[in-house]
Parts: C-alpha cells; sequence; structure tokens
C-alpha cells in the first residue's frame, strides 16, 4: 500500500481508504447494523444531540435538513506517525471497526498551509449518533494510543468554513462539534 506521505503528484491532497481497499466494509451499509447507527436519512429532529449552546444547535439543525451528518474525529501527526497508522486505519475501516479514513498527502501538505502536522480523518457516518463517535475515539485511544486532545469536525462545519480563525464567527468556542 502506498503512503499517503509520498504521494507528490497530481494535485491529490488527499488519499481515502476506498482508493486503496475494494472492501464492500469500508463506508459500507453493514457499519448500521453492527454499530446500531441510525442511516443519516432516517434521522429526525428527534434525534439530534444535546447542545450546549444555541448556536450549536442550529448547526446540529442545519445538519439535519442538509442531510449532512457525516463528521471526522482529526488525528494530527508527523510524516512518520501517519505513515505508521494509515495501513491500521484501512484494515480497521475493512473490518468495519470504523467506516472510513481518509489521509493528506504530502501534496496536500504542502499545499494546505492550515495544517502544521499531517492529518488522518477517520469519520463516522451520523454525528448525532454520540455512541458511535465516542466509540471510535475510543478505539483510537486504546488501539493506537493516541492521548492528545481530539476534534471532531462534522462535515457541515467543513462546509461552511468553520476552522479556528472563524469558529467566535459561527458562536462556537472550538472548531469542532465534539472534543475529547
Amino acid at each position: 500500500m502506498r503512503s499517503p506521505t509520498e504521494i507528490h503528484d497530481g494535485e491529490r491532497y488527499w488519499l481515502r481508504s476506498r482508493d486503496v481497499s475494494d472492501s464492500p466494509t469500508v463506508g459500507g451499509e453493514r457499519y448500521f447494523a453492527e454499530h446500531d447507527v441510525v442511516r443519516p436519512e432516517n434521522a429526525t429532529a428527534d434525534d439530534l444531540p444535546p447542545a450546549d449552546d444555541g448556536s450549536t444547535r442550529e448547526l446540529d439543525r442545519e445538519a439535519l435538513d442538509r442531510g449532512k451528518l457525516i463528521g471526522k474525529w482529526q488525528v494530527t501527526g508527523s510524516a512518520e506517525r501517519i505513515d505508521a497508522l494509515w495501513p491500521a486505519l484501512v484494515v480497521d475501516a475493512e473490518r468495519g471497526t470504523i467506516w472510513a479514513v481518509k489521509a493528506m498527502t504530502a501534496f496536500g501538505s504542502e499545499r494546505l498551509g492550515m495544517y502544521d502536522d499531517y492529518l488522518l480523518t477517520v469519520y463516522t457516518p451520523n454525528y448525532f449518533e454520540r455512541h458511535d463517535v465516542d466509540r471510535v475515539r475510543d478505539h483510537l485511544r486504546d488501539e493506537y494510543g493516541i492521548t492528545h486532545e481530539l476534534y471532531y469536525k462534522p462535515d457541515l462545519y467543513t462546509a461552511k468554513g468553520v476552522v479556528a480563525g472563524t469558529a467566535a464567527e459561527f458562536g462556537l468556542d472550538v472548531p469542532a462539534r465534539y472534543v475529547g
């Protein structure tokens, strides 16, 4: 399996688990039943997670309305650390332990100046399902010894441009839905 930190060509910012695996489990249907996760298209207002403030609640409602419930834990690290984690996380996606994973490439690291380190994003299909979000975080900690604070960012936050420098504009203290 080619390391994402070796990819300098083709304007390829990210390498996705589905790019390197033909396993139907990566981002697959089986995940929902195995982990008791509501499919995003079946989520309703009754499924909204608890929110500490109105801004977060508003973003959650927008995510529901737009059907953007996918989110990801963001794991940063050196090129060496990402190279060590990448193949193991792809196997986790193939086994259905995690839904999917994406790694920043060397090309992406060179072009995306907002990141100090390489980045792995470990996805869950429905961030309203806090038990699954927490299960995946705990797996990252228990299986890979990730001890630093992790940020969980819904795809809606990414689409809206929520980053450290803009979080306050959205009424947020941090550019993440969950911190753990």
